[in-house]
């Protein structure tokens, strides 16, 4: 499978300060709550063709930041990412298929030392060159999990029946990767 147009062979890796790794989670059954993990790194290590690449992710856990003091202490906490014994969630792509602007990411996500096999929903935005020289790759990616499937089990039940927090989780990555000389 053929490098999609402008993206070359070499090592990439993740600006976060012009990325974003968000999620939503609907809550009490009617609305979304959304926010953001502020701590990643990610390297992809791209070859002749998109069979030979490879990529690995990481995020803090600790860095959870949904707006909400309160809420993110209790997420960061036992119930949910228990950060003191398990302070990252990881990614490593085990395969991607597509062409153009399209394509499908697998990969084995990790969190809480459970993992699981997952498909990212990619966009690749093409690349540019920044007025500094850095050579930049854009990516858009998506994915929906079940947390209860990473053991973030932890819920409570509402007066009128069902959950205060939805088993779905909605992943949403826009990711700025930089070519490394």
């Amino acid at each position: 499978m053929t490098l999609p147009e402008g993206l070359t062979s070499g090592v990439w890796t993740l600006d976060m300060s012009h990325s974003e790794i968000g999620f939503s989670v609907r809550h009490a059954g009617i609305s979304k709550v959304r926010g953001r993990f502020n701590e990643a790194s990610a390297e992809a290590r791209v070859g002749h063709s998109l069979a030979d690449s490879s990529l690995h992710a990481s995020v803090k856990t600790g860095s959870f930041d949904s707006g909400d003091a309160n809420r993110d202490a209790h997420v960061r906490g036992t119930d949910f990412f228990d950060v003191e014994n398990y302070p990252e969630m990881t990614f490593r792509a085990t395969s991607i298929r597509g062409d153009g602007e399209d394509y499908v990411l697998s990969g084995d996500l990790t969190i809480r030392g459970i993992t699981k096999p997952v498909d990212l929903e990619v966009e690749y935005t093409g690349v540019a060159v920044d007025p500094y020289g850095a050579t930049r790759a854009g990516f858009s990616a998506e994915a929906e999990i079940s947390r209860k499937e990473f053991g973030l089990t932890w819920n409570a039940p509402l007066e009128a029946g069902g959950l205060l927090v939805s088993d779905k989780v909605k992943i949403n990555v826009e990711a700025a990767m930089v070519k490394q000389a």
